[in-house]
């Protein structure tokens, strides 16, 4: 058990650097990525510094200047997002293969035993294809999705291709407060 949780460790690891040395040559390396990044680091930080000068105090102009900056950031987030969708999809379709090819060498063995029962509607994918009753073992697709997100996430930060903290904090994300709106 321990030599297969190594082995899609490394495997993990393997597919994020894959994945990330894709989307360098489909998307980071080019001119057009790098200057939309370039315009929402710069449209992130003006914005930022506008609403902490102006604090909670501001008149009908400074709300108007600052939605149409806010306008202009997600704009820029949305063509920077089409930018890099286009090697989402070749990079899914070759990962989906990958992890077909996988699934089947691993297909029905316990990789692993987590340290907790899983909520019931993560119950089918955690023990997907396991023979027996006992929730805390784990199949391959589970232990697999957890290590590539962690992983992969960690390769962005260190090779420089995560969006900075400014960034992330004006454009909001699915689990964090969206950005403050001024009406």
């Amino acid at each position: 058990m321990w030599a297969d949780t190594l082995v899609i460790l490394f495997i993990s690891v393997c597919t994020a650097l894959l994945g990330e040395g894709l989307t360098w040559l489909m998307v980071y390396r080019t001119e057009k990525y790098q200057k939309l990044k370039a315009e929402v680091e710069r449209q992130s930080k003006r914005l930022e510094k506008r609403k902490e000068a102006h604090g909670d105090s501001l008149d009908k102009q400074h709300k108007k200047k600052i939605e149409r900056e806010e306008e202009k950031l997600k704009n820029n987030n949305r063509d920077l997002s089409l930018v890099k969708m286009k090697s989402m999809f070749a990079i899914g379709f070759a990962f989906t293969a990958l992890l077909s090819m996988f699934n089947s060498i691993f297909d029905g063995r316990v990789v692993a035993r987590l340290p907790f029962l899983p909520i019931s509607w993560i119950q089918g994918l955690s023990h997907r294809n396991l023979p027996g009753d006992d929730y805390t073992e784990c199949s391959f697709i589970f232990l697999y999705i957890l290590c590539t997100m962690s992983i992969r996430q960690n390769i962005q930060k260190m090779l420089g291709f995560a969006p900075s903290r400014t960034a992330s904090k004006q454009s909001g994300s699915i689990f964090g407060p969206p950005p403050q709106q001024f009406k």
